[in-house]
């Protein structure tokens, strides 16, 4: 089996969430999709799990963080391009999110920009130039 990521994020609405991570380019797989849940594919490999704030308290017992209030993680998304990393943005933004929530940082073999999601969540879409990281620059 190969090595896969489950991101598991709570939110307050899941269908207005749901939404969000469809037009920013996930697709849902219906199969672990629910009531309660919606499962986001970004990849083969890596998955968001978008789970109603009630849900999610079922698997800690810990109080669940306000991303709007505090950040608990940064999740960076590698893309292939400048474009798409300026589209995923705009589309971010256009389904509800907030874009740049730091300026857009253009280290010329890497561009990085940030969004949220509608629940506070933090993204940091990139683009690193693949000759410069071959050439170790």
């Amino acid at each position: 089996m190969p090595k896969m990521i489950f991101v598991n994020l709570p939110v307050h609405d899941l269908a207005v969430a749901t939404r969000f991570y469809e037009a920013i380019g996930f697709s849902k797989n219906p199969q672990f999709s629910d009531a309660n849940a919606s499962c986001l594919v970004w990849s083969e490999e890596i998955f968001f799990m978008l789970l109603t704030r009630e849900f999610y308290s079922t698997f800690t017992q810990k109080p669940i963080a306000d991303a709007h209030a505090a950040s608990g993680h940064l999740i960076a998304l590698a893309f292939d391009g400048r474009e798409a990393v300026d589209d995923v943005v705009v589309r971010a933004a256009a389904a509800g999110g907030v874009a740049d929530v730091r300026p857009p940082n253009d280290m010329g073999f890497m561009y990085q920009r940030t969004f949220e999601d509608p629940d506070g969540n933090m993204f940091e879409p990139f683009w690193m130039d693949p000759a410069a990281v071959a050439a170790g620059d």
